[in-house]
């Protein structure tokens, strides 16, 4: 099965405007559907059924014969997605999730297998989020390398205001049609959109909408922006600049940047009126053009203020310099991350304190700490990550100090435990570094 998908993937590369009408045999085959359900974690939170991968697999066979007759005579019908709230990094706000039911979870990954070659051939490089190959590191790396090495003077930041909320199921089906033929294809994809969303007893549904937590939600949400953003960027934007212009994007974030300021302030104007043709909506409060590049540190000096700095993707982007004087764009922690990342950790810590030993606490507390340095303990960063460190001890020894009325450790003991448990010291983890002109990561 691995290689008729694969076979799908090398046509698609080779014919770009090819239509694809023959599809729909590779979701409805066995083989796939047992590898899809293999491939699912069997810890993840269950939809509106309860079943979990376990309670699906003690029949497997049966169940997925059941499935695949199913699907191939059109009689699947996915159950509404389960409402759930997670928190929301910097917001008093939940983030809303539709978790699915397990056996909507192996058609969704079934399918997202099978169109996904389809379109990962006519992905911009600009994009990196939820593809293939491509990571936050790698994106934030880009970015830096632009800034650094292009003529860039201005940076547009902008924000899209509940856009997994309000991709429009009209639209999406347009652009699904660009590659996908099979009319068996975009029916299911229509069922599993229009399922709707399980709270409170009640079920919802509309034409707006690809709900966060499901498999193919990433995917789907990659085309639409490929189609409204990346693609009028790149045809319309670029080519209309005088200057240079560039976009990167990772999911719903994105950051533009420009050579001559007039040319940033414009694509900022046309962005709302772009958005709103296809039920998208700028939040205009979040949206800003900003001057930073090589010359934004002496000209905000030269003016008497400071340099303006900019956060994407948890990362602080500020004019730095390098050893001979000369601008570098650097990255640090953002402020806010640094904090939400002390809190949740003193949380989650206040909440295990009498449920673990002290042994395996401090296990799984170094597990979350070395987490922390995997994604930020990039090139220019490591005295955010040496702060998060200090802090991180601070709170470790008070909780644990707290597990009764007497002291369990005084600090030369509490780091005589620590080195013995395997704290790792603070090391650079991915060598970003923005004059390197092939990626590092």
């Amino acid at each position: 099965m691995g290689t008729n998908l694969t076979r799908i993937g090398e046509r698609a590369r080779k014919e770009p405007k090819l239509v694809f009408t023959s599809l729909y045999h590779h979701v409805t085959d066995i083989d796939n559907l047992r590898e899809c359900y293999l491939a699912l974690d069997k810890d993840k939170a269950s939809g509106i059924d309860r079943v979990s991968k376990a309670g699906y697999g003690r029949n497997l066979e049966t169940n997925l014969a059941d499935l695949s007759e199913r699907l191939k005579r059109m009689g699947y019908k996915p159950k509404p997605k389960r409402r759930t709230y997670i928190e929301k990094p910097g917001s008093s706000k939940k983030r809303p999730l539709g978790i699915s039911a397990f056996e909507d979870k192996i058609v969704e990954l079934a399918v997202k297998r099978t169109i996904e070659p389809l379109f990962e051939t006519l992905f911009e490089d600009c994009s990196y989020g939820y593809r293939p190959g491509s990571s936050q590191h790698q994106c934030v790396d880009a970015l830096g390398r632009t800034i650094q090495q292009q003529h860039v003077n201005h940076v547009v930041e902008a924000d899209i205001r509940g856009y997994f909320d309000h991709v429009s199921h009209y639209w999406l089906e347009k652009f699904l049609r660009q590659r996908i033929g099979d009319e068996r294809i975009i029916r299911l994809i229509t069922r599993m959109l229009k399922a709707g969303i399980m709270e409170d007893g009640l079920v919802t549904a509309g034409e707006f909408g690809t709900p966060q937590g499901s498999i193919l939600s990433p995917l789907l949400s990659n085309v639409y922006l490929h189609y409204v953003l990346d693609l009028w960027f790149q045809r319309r934007i670029r080519k209309s600049c005088r200057g240079e212009a560039y976009l990167v994007r990772f999911a719903d974030d994105f950051l533009a940047c420009f050579q001559y300021q007039e040319e940033a302030e414009d694509f900022t104007g046309k962005l709302a009126e772009r958005f709103k043709g296809f039920n998208l909506q700028l939040a205009e409060e979040k949206t800003q053009c900003i001057p930073f590049g090589r010359f934004a540190r002496e000209n905000a000096y030269r003016k008497h203020t400071k340099p303006k700095e900019f956060d994407f993707l948890g990362f602080t982007f500020y004019s730095g310099k390098n050893r001979y004087g000369g601008f570098k764009v650097k990255r640090k922690t953002a402020r806010k991350k640094l904090q939400q990342a002390l809190a949740k950790f003193s949380n989650w810590l206040r909440r295990r304190r009498g449920l673990l030993p002290t042994g395996e606490l401090v296990k799984r507390a170094i597990a979350r700490f070395n987490g922390h340095l995997n994604y930020y303990a990039i090139t220019d960063n490591l005295k955010k990550c040496n702060l998060y460190r200090h802090l991180f001890r601070r709170i470790l020894f008070k909780w644990l100090n707290r597990r009764s009325q007497r002291k369990s450790y005084n600090w030369k003991g509490f780091e005589e435990m620590l080195r013995r448990a395997g704290m790792p010291q603070v090391k650079t983890r991915h060598g970003l570094n923005p004059f390197n002109l092939i990626p590092n990561v």
